[in-house]
């Protein structure tokens, strides 16, 4: 005989699981915005220039935003100690540390 379903846990683990996701992402756009200096920036200013980000569709300047992302984050992995493997912007970033998955930030 089949043990019945817990809805209610399942539930609760996947409540649990969004919330740790969504704190992890939060955590590596700080860690991210620290990283690239943007924490120098008044909320302000950060707010209004990731607005103007989100909002422009120009294609060009998306992709050139996308190619200072990608040297930054190429630089970061030069200066770190060298591991193979390595690669600092699809891997998870574990709480507490300065890497991010994120990319195509910067302005032009």
């Amino acid at each position: 005989m089949r043990k019945p379903r817990d809805f209610g846990a399942e539930l609760k683990a996947l409540e649990d699981k969004a919330r740790e996701l969504k704190t992890r992402k939060v955590l590596q756009l700080g860690e991210l915005v620290i990283a690239t200096g943007a924490d120098q920036l008044s909320t302000d200013e950060l707010a209004g220039a990731l607005v103007a980000i989100a909002e422009t569709k120009d294609t060009s300047k998306r992709e050139a935003w996308a190619k200072r992302g990608v040297m930054f984050f190429e630089s970061r992995s030069r200066r770190a100690a060298p591991t193979p493997e390595r690669n600092r912007r699809s891997a998870p970033a574990q709480p507490g540390s300065a890497q991010s998955p994120a990319s195509g930030t910067g302005s032009q």
